[in-house]
């Protein structure tokens, strides 16, 4: 072959290969417009292998794509992914929650007994055809208090508007209320150092003291106790009250909900005593949401460790353990060494490594019982604003091996109860900004699993992103104790 002809078949196959990324992006395209259409006029939520596909660009799309091939070992097409998705939107489904990932895959193992794609779903989907006499209705939501994990859940509850609407957010509660609180609190909403801009719309109505976000009309209220607003006279009633105060964490305090009219339910997301402290995924099937009616969604370590936790026990039984937190710092650091109750956390959190305490260990009790006294846990907040890293030293009963440990993971990762909890990764280069946006609570990085040659100590790294992470176990759990759960394709 002369070098004319080396040439020509360079450029043949650049050529090649650029088609066929922009024939890909064409179709991930194509699927962004399906999966819009149908969360806002239908409430159906696509996913790809548990990955949210909400919002995500187009090389994040292609992106998830090759997750499934690199990690799920299951390797799907993103033009099947599409002309699915396409399908479904012709549909009349309930509201519900389905993996065109998962769809996509059977497509190809079982095409061959299908006369078309449109027969497939309908088989598939078969028991989600929508049906008049049990219509969703949604539950109104208040969230009393409005800082990271306040306005990160209203950022959430927003997002997911429309038909079939879920969680629906009607009044935000503060202790101050003037025409420039609610201009600041709008600002802080509208844009994030951390989680960036809010993708939307958000007008200030200071006459009627409210935010109009993507046409829902959002009640400022002030207030400064939690049995002083009367929420009926705003049209709200029954309503789930998600406390971010972090004020009220004991069952007579936080229970001062409960006198306000218009008041059902309440959700406090921190530890909470004498109530049920839920780790959605693991324990929230033991609550009795009949008659109980306050809540604690833990802490967003505790979301992150009892996941991992579990599986490990489960399987291999812990038999003593050490956790040791390197958490982001928090409003509750100096930015500049100043006084604080606590020792260290005076120090600036901004350029220090702070020792601190942390209730995670123990809290692993309450929503794992048999781990009593096998845990003892410490943290180390450090000069980032988010994502932090779980390290869990643990002696295990059963003899395992390095390829066990993480094979436990991954399936739990991709099968049973904690498919939303648990994301496996397998990336080498992974650091703590890469973490920021997964709504998984617990990011196993695989890569940097440590089995001891005795075969019984085990080391394991568990990413998380302690705001939006947490926060989605937050909205999860408000799901189940409101009664607003959509079926799901898993």
């Amino acid at each position: 072959m002369d070098i004319k002809e080396v040439e020509n078949s360079v450029t043949e196959k650049y050529e090649k290969e650029l088609e066929s990324w922009i024939s890909r992006k064409k179709a991930a395209i194509d699927l962004i417009n399906s999966i819009g259409t149908l969360l806002y006029d239908k409430s159906i939520e696509l996913v790809l292998f548990r990955n949210l596909l909400v919002d995500q660009s187009v090389s994040e799309i292609l992106s998830l794509h090759k997750y499934a091939k690199d990690v799920v070992n299951k390797p799907i097409n993103i033009f099947d992914s599409a002309e699915l998705a396409r399908i479904i939107t012709g549909m009349d489904l309930v509201p519900s929650r389905i993996d065109i990932g998962k769809l996509a895959y059977e497509w190809q193992e079982v095409h061959n007994e299908y006369k078309s794609k449109f027969d497939f779903i309908s088989d598939k989907l078969s028991g989600f055809v929508e049906k008049e006499e049990h219509p969703l209705v949604p539950k109104d939501v208040i969230l009393y208090g409005f800082g990271r994990i306040g306005r990160l859940a209203a950022r959430e509850l927003i997002k997911n508007t429309g038909k079939g609407q879920q969680l629906r957010l009607r009044a935000i509660v503060t202790r101050t209320n003037s025409d420039t609180d609610i201009i600041k609190r709008a600002s802080l909403l509208r844009t994030d150092s951390v989680h960036g801009p809010f993708p939307g719309t958000i007008i200030e109505d200071l006459d009627n003291k409210s935010l109009i976000i993507n046409g829902q009309i959002i009640h400022m209220i002030q207030a400064a106790s939690p049995d002083q607003v009367d929420y009926e006279t705003f049209g709200i009633h029954n309503a789930l009250v998600i406390d971010n105060t972090g004020a009220f964490r004991d069952r007579e305090s936080l229970g001062l909900h409960l006198r306000s009219k218009g008041v059902g339910n309440v959700l406090l997301t921190a530890p909470g005593k004498e109530m049920p402290n839920v780790v959605y995924g693991v324990n929230h099937e033991d609550l009795d949401i009949e008659k109980e009616h306050l809540y604690s969604a833990a802490s967003c370590t505790t979301n992150a460790i009892v996941p991992v936790l579990k599986v490990i026990n489960d399987h291999l039984k812990i038999e003593k353990g050490h956790i040791e937190t390197v958490h982001a710092y928090t409003n509750d650091q100096n930015l500049l060494d100043n006084m604080h109750k606590k020792f260290r956390r005076g120090r600036s959190a901004a350029i220090n490594m702070v020792i601190t305490e942390t209730g995670a260990g123990k809290a692993v009790t309450k929503v794992i019982p048999s781990l009593q006294d096998k845990l003892t846990a410490n943290a180390v907040r450090v000069p980032t604003p988010n994502g932090s890293l779980a390290i869990m030293n643990l002696t295990v009963a059963k003899e395992t091996n390095l390829e066990e440990v993480n094979s436990l993971m991954r399936d739990a990762a991709l099968n049973g109860q904690l498919v939303s909890q648990i994301f496996y990764s397998i990336d080498n280069e992974l650091v703590s900004n890469d973490i920021i946006g997964n709504g998984c609570c617990s990011v196993f990085d695989s890569p940097a699993t440590i089995v001891h040659p005795d075969n019984k100590s085990v080391v394991l790294y568990v990413w998380y992103d302690n705001e939006y992470g947490y926060t989605r176990q937050v909205i999860r759990l408000a799901k189940h104790v409101a009664k607003v759960r959509r079926p799901t394709y898993y």
